[in-house]
Order: structure tokens, then sequence, then C-alpha cells
């Protein structure tokens, strides 16, 4: 059990690291903005622009994103100061002061992550695509149980996700999937899940029952600013045009409106295919095409830079991130922090903060 000594010093240093915290966060800009905005919410009109109106809720929910888990770190902050108080006057408190520090840490920890995000996209929405391996109809379900377990990732730290492009298998799961993810630091705390993801199981699909292991890579770019230009030559662009293939509704499958984009001096390829309208269609693979094209350059120079430098860089598109191993025993291994756990099934459901954070905390 702690002593009233260190819960008094660990008050003081938690009350520093939620100023720090406050301070990279910009807490009080957001509490304008949040007001701003639910003004504008009450405004009889606000439902007349619905692009507009749109816009301002997805803002507005991205700041209580951030607002949300900083008042109630403020509010387990004043919980365990009016704890200690207590404790200090009487031991028999002292436990009590203890689980509400422990609580308030773990808030709090939670909370810092978002201090780790200080790249120049983190906080900016991202486009994740999920490509099926070798391997046929394993491969492919293997990229739907991904793309279930992500989605459950999202809806659980309130992000929006919108597929982009959906290439369904032949028998199970699907070939390829883009979605655009919308979220406060979603690119930021989704950057580090780039690579191969492995899966070792016994085959539903095999019937003699063998161990198959199967793999899918993970793609994560970032949702480019606006007043970020990046030109592209028309004349070395392929376009193609094609039947959509995944829902959305008769006009959608029956006419060539998805697009797909080559880009022939790199061989990015992009796809487009949730929009009824070609033009539409063509507009979204163009921006998702520029995050991708800024990238491969950055990611260029710095391959170059490490070179110089001797240092050897790790290929995040080609290397092995992580294994799922169902059988013969039940493990989630992450190849780059070690952590690991045998609740496999909470995994694929979509809790993936301890190997995210984990990752994040060792490359800041």
């Amino acid at each position: 059990m702690m002593a009233i000594e260190e819960l008094r010093q660990a008050e003081q240093d938690l009350r520093a690291r939620i100023d720090h915290v406050g301070e990279f966060l910009k807490i009080e800009d957001r509490r304008s903005e949040l007001a701003a905005l639910e003004s504008r919410m009450a405004a009889p009109d606000f439902w007349d622009n619905k692009e507009s109106a749109q816009a301002t809720v997805a803002a507005l929910s991205a700041c209580r994103n951030v607002m949300e888990p900083y008042q109630k770190v403020l509010s387990g902050a004043e919980d365990f100061a009016a704890a200690v108080e207590l404790a200090n006057e009487d031991e028999e408190f002292l436990k009590e002061a203890e689980i509400s520090y422990r609580r308030l840490l773990k808030a709090l920890d939670k909370l810092e992550i978002m201090s780790f995000l200080s790249g120049k996209f983190d906080r900016n929405n991202l486009y994740f695509s999920i490509h099926a391996g070798a391997g046929g109809t394993e491969s492919c379900d293997w990229a739907g149980m991904l793309l279930r377990m992500y989605r459950r990732f999202f809806e659980r730290r309130g992000w929006k996700d919108e597929v982009i492009d959906l290439q369904p298998g032949e028998e199970a799961g699907v070939k390829s999937v883009t979605l655009h993810v919308t979220g406060e630091f979603s690119y930021g705390y989704m950057k580090g899940e780039k690579g191969v993801h492995r899966l070792v199981r016994i085959s539903p699909f095999d019937s003699n029952a063998r161990r198959h292991t199967s793999f899918c890579s993970v793609d994560v770019f970032p949702e480019l600013d606006d007043d970020i230009e990046i030109e592209i030559d028309e004349s070395e662009l392929r376009v193609d045009t094609y039947r959509s293939s995944g829902a959305g509704g008769q006009h959608v499958n029956t006419t060539d409106s998805a697009i797909r984009l080559t880009h022939l001096p790199t061989g990015i390829v992009v796809c487009c295919q949730n929009e009824r309208s070609q033009h539409k269609n063509r507009a979204t693979a163009m921006k998702m095409l520029k995050a991708k094209l800024y990238e491969y350059e950055e990611e260029k120079r710095r391959n170059e830079a490490a070179a110089i430098r001797g240092e050897k860089m790790e290929n995040g598109w080609g290397s092995q991130i992580r294994s799922y191993v169902l059988q013969p025993y039940q493990m989630v291994k992450d190849l780059r922090t070690d952590i690991e756990t045998s609740d496999t099934a909470g995994v694929l459901d979509g809790e993936l903060d301890e190997f995210i954070e984990a990752y994040l905390k060792k490359h800041d």
C-alpha cells in the first residue's frame, strides 16, 4: 500500500502531466470550438445545407472525442485529490486513495498517447486498405476477418468509416477493400498497422481439417490537407472503368461507374466504386492517388537518408508485423513490440489498443 507522502507526490506529478497533455491538445481552443459548433447546430436553418451540416456534425464528434476523455481525467484528478485529503486525516482511506490513483493513472496513460502523435499528418483522417495474399479462399476469408476486426476498433473509438472500394472473394471474405476513416488523430493511431498480418488456424474450408497459414497486407496512408499540392501528369495515368462489385443498389451495380487509376511511373493503383457517379469516384480516386504518391516520395526520402547513415530500414509493406495463432494454441503476438495475448477472440473483435499504444510509445 502507498504511503501518504507517496500519494501526495503522485498527485503533483499527475497534475503536471495533465497540464502538459492539455497544452498539447489545445484544450482551451477546443472548448471554444465546441461551443461554436453546438451554437451552429442549434440554428433553425442548420439542416438547410446538408453537406455543411454533416461537416459540422463530424467536426463536433471529433472535438468531443478529445474533450470527453480529457474531462474524464480532470474529474478523476479531483476524485483522487479528495481521496488523498481523506487519507491524510484517516489512514483507513489510504487503500481507497490508491485505487483512485490507479484508476486515474490508467485513464491518463490512454489520454497521453495522443501526445505521442505529433507527426505532420497524425491528426488527419486516413485511407485504410486490406489486400488478401496468395492462397485463394483462405486469404480472402482472413481479409474479411481483418476487415471486421478493424471496423469494430474504429467503432469503439467513435470513428466513422466508409467503404471506398471492395472486391469480394469468390467463395468467402474479400480480395481487397479500402476504407475512408474519419476521426481525430485517426492516421496517427493507425499508421503502425501497415504491414503483413499472419493467421494460423485449422481451415474451415479444408475437409481434412489441416492447419493453414494465411497472409494479408494492410496499407495505411493519410488524407492530405487541401493546402498540399501534388502535381499529377494526366499522360502518366491509365484510367479503367468497371462495374461496381459491392453493395450499392441497382444503378451502382449495372453501370461502369467504378474507377481504377494506375500511375504508370510508380505502378501505384487506386480504385473507387462507392458513388453512383463516375465523376465523383474519379475525384475520390485522385485524392487517394495524391496521398499515396506523397507517402511514396516520403518513404523514398526516408530510405535514402537511412542509406546515407548506414541504417537498415524496415520494409513496412512487406514485413510481417503481427501473428494471430488460433491452432494449436491461442496467441496474438506483435513481432515489433513483443506484446502478446491469449485473448484471440477479444483481439479479433477489435480490442487492439494494447498493440497500437505499445507501438506508438516505442516509436515516439
